[in-house]
């Protein structure tokens, strides 16, 4: 395509951008345009080389992809394949908040696509093996609101993607779902400033053993900090297969009492013949009656033809071809009518459910992580008496974590981090630096001030505490928290996302980790436990 036809081409994309999308809007278990009528999700994965899949699969250690809204010639080469599939939704895993996708959202708005958004990357997201919930993950989460928050096109966002992906990591899905109360409480401020609904969620796996627990434990208590809707990956539906043999009428059993919108987030089991060999007759399954009562569509596994042989679409260079399984699922979506209704007729019966009860194959209890606050970490810092030194190596921080948490337990309750019981310190949220002095302050203080109880070495010194008034009564609320972070023994489910400044109300979230086994296991296993529950931050420290 030429320079003056690619030019122009945009110009007129832009320019309908004036004839936007109805909103998508969401009333009991179902969908609906502004207008009124009932809408279904027939969708395809679009993101290359980043992403989900079976396993929820992502390099945990390069933050390398491909923003897929952020290049308008390759949404010019690729969205034409997705209008003529018959699709009107897609969903990325990884954008970059900074990138202009202006021009490839007006593209897929003249298409009459929708897009649900991940709101992680393959590195900032909640990391199933140490979960956090912390500043660096609410400013990524809500610079991606911020930058597609503005097209009408957009449905929502999942605030994570099989996190938990099994009974040994459920205590993850409480940094989940505290992530999806903040991001929920950001989009109600904006709607407070005219702004318009968009909802939260969480894409779940298949796994029989925590799969009910998970629907419950994201749908039940207050529904401020509940989900908006239920993202399902399901593989199970594979070659010749059918609705009692793929375990579909269990899904639809279950969720048939389900007080939100459930979709597929992912679906379409390669396992027969790979890609191409998928007959997609679980589609024709998924917007018959069976189904269309209970789900609202779902998203196909995916548009791009990778090494994992899951694609629709062969891309080489400037051209994308069809593969034989997009002309089998082009077929099969142009004949399906799922049964609807009207959002005027339509009256949501269904109660959010119970809250699953601890046990071996759940461990995150119904109180959450505090709200992230930049402000009150950055008081908390600047308060300090004892603080490490300007150029401490940062791989030099988990020593001191375990030889401090070790010997003085009581110092470290302000970061403690604990998903079973519920218990949170009111500084889990802020940075290593910043959680390591408070830890040092804490340590220092408990000692009365000794002179030989701010160096470890070096590591740390004495420094002239700077006093802001303004950030007394933060500061007051989190000294208060982490003195019962210090006993307690059980977290309270209020949330702590509720109105006013943040960091007055954070630190009524107090929490507690059982130390005692750690540490009689030596200082390298407290170190290795204290770097775990700084999340994102860990990763940067070596022992």
């Amino acid at each position: 395509m030429g320079f003056l036809q690619s030019a122009l081409t945009t110009s007129l994309l832009l320019a309908s951008h004036a004839a936007a999308l109805e909103p998508i809007v969401m009333k009991g278990t179902k969908f609906f345009t502004k207008s009124g009528e009932q809408f279904f999700i027939k969708g395809v994965a679009y993101q290359q080389e980043a992403g989900g899949g079976p396993g929820g699969s992502t390099d945990s250690n390069s933050n390398k992809y491909v923003d897929p809204l952020a290049d308008p010639k390759v949404c010019e080469r690729d969205f034409p394949l997705l209008e003529k599939l018959g699709v009107n939704t897609i969903r990325t895993y990884a954008i970059d908040p900074k990138a202009d996708h202006s021009q490839c959202m007006a593209m897929l708005e003249k298409a009459g696509i929708y897009v649900v958004a991940d709101l992680g990357d393959p590195v900032v997201s909640i990391n199933r093996d140490s979960p956090a919930w912390n500043v660096q993950l609410y400013e990524r989460y809500t610079g991606v609101i911020d930058n597609l928050g503005k097209y009408d096109n957009v449905i929502g966002f999942f605030a994570g993607n099989e996190v938990t992906n099994n009974n040994t990591n459920t205590g993850a899905s409480a940094y989940v779902k505290a992530a999806t109360r903040d991001m929920k409480k950001y989009i109600s401020d904006k709607m407070a400033k005219g702004g318009r609904w968009m909802g939260v969620g969480y894409a779940a796996n298949d796994d029989a053993e925590i799969r009910a627990n998970m629907a419950q434990y994201f749908n039940c208590g207050e529904q401020e900090n509940a989900i908006d809707f239920w993202g399902y990956n399901i593989y199970s539906w594979c070659g010749k297969s059918s609705f009692t043999e793929s375990g579909y009428d269990v899904q639809v059993k279950f969720f048939s009492n389900f007080s939100v919108p459930v979709f597929f987030a992912e679906y379409g089991c390669n396992t027969v013949g790979g890609a191409d060999g998928r007959l997609w007759d679980e589609t024709t399954a998924l917007y018959s009656n069976q189904m269309s009562g209970v789900f609202s569509g779902g998203i196909v596994y995916m548009f791009h033809e990778e090494e994992n042989d899951y694609g629709l679409v062969k891309v080489n260079g400037n051209t994308a071809s069809p593969m034989k399984n997009y002309k089998v699922l082009q077929s099969k979506l142009a004949d399906v009518k799922p049964s609807s209704t009207s959002m005027a007729a339509y009256n949501p019966t269904n109660s959010p459910a119970a809250c699953p009860a601890i046990g071996k194959d759940w461990k995150a209890a119904d109180a959450l992580p505090p709200t992230p606050d930049s402000d009150l970490c950055d008081c908390m810092y600047n308060s300090l008496s004892c603080a490490p030194v300007d150029d401490l190596d940062v791989k030099d921080y988990g020593d001191i974590f375990g030889y401090v948490c070790k010997n003085d337990p009581s110092a470290c309750a302000g970061i403690k981090s604990d998903a079973e019981t519920g218990v949170y310190g009111p500084y889990v949220m802020c940075n290593p630096k910043q959680q390591l002095g408070h830890v040092l302050n804490a340590y220092y203080s408990n000692q009365n001030s000794a002179s030989d109880a701010c160096d470890f070495n070096g590591a740390a010194n004495v420094v002239s505490p700077k006093s802001d008034s303004s950030c007394q009564a933060s500061l007051a609320k989190a000294n208060s928290a982490v003195a019962v972070a210090a006993t307690a023994t059980a977290g309270s489910a209020v949330s702590s996302a509720t109105s006013g400044s943040k960091s007055s109300e954070n630190a009524a979230a107090p929490a507690s980790v059982r130390m005692t086994p750690f540490l009689t296991m030596g200082d390298m296993v407290v170190s290795l436990y204290v770097l775990v529950a700084m999340g994102v931050g860990a990763g940067m420290v070596m022992l």
